[in-house]
């Protein structure tokens, strides 16, 4: 019963990931994550390829949620089937070690691009993990049209 409650618990809950960090992957592509994170995750995490070429991290409870979404869509449809494939092939489960440190699989780093040093990002309800660089120059692009982005959320309604 009590298993139960501690479930929809998890899954009820809202978490807020923000800020940015600049951290060391070491040789052995392990990363720590921020203090702040590692008490929104828990012990056990999912990986996935994200897009613009980053890295996405989901707490067991929101990457349900997106499972569950993600299967709502038709697989008769080639797009929906293409894009499953894309984030549940690549997706695995990661334990947090007593550090905070997380071992990202190699072929994960090799396909956003990883260096030793790597942007780790909170992006309201997933980790974001960048190369640095291509993090530096995504972030400057998106800085000098964020006026303008705000005006097309604005008027989409979404703001």
């Amino acid at each position: 019963m009590w298993e139960e409650v501690g479930v929809k618990f998890l899954l009820n809950k809202t978490i807020m990931l923000i800020g940015e960090y600049i951290h060391t992957l070491d040789e052995k592509k392990r990363v720590s994550l921020p203090v702040k994170f590692r008490k929104e995750v828990g012990k056990k995490i999912i990986i996935t390829a994200g897009l613009d070429n980053c890295l996405w991290i989901f707490t067991q409870a929101q990457w349900k949620k997106i499972s569950d979404k993600l299967s709502d869509f038709s697989m008769l449809q080639a797009d929906n089937r293409s894009f499953n494939r894309y984030m549940f092939g690549s997706a695995t489960e990661v334990e947090v070690d007593t550090i905070g440190r997380i071992l990202l699989p190699e072929f994960l780093v090799s396909r956003a691009s990883l260096k030793s040093k790597v942007a780790v990002v909170g992006v309201q309800d997933r980790i974001e993990i960048w190369n640095e660089s291509a993090w530096r120059e995504y972030k400057n692009v998106v800085e000098k049209k964020a006026d303008q982005l705000a005006e097309k959320l604005g008027q989409a309604g979404a703001l």
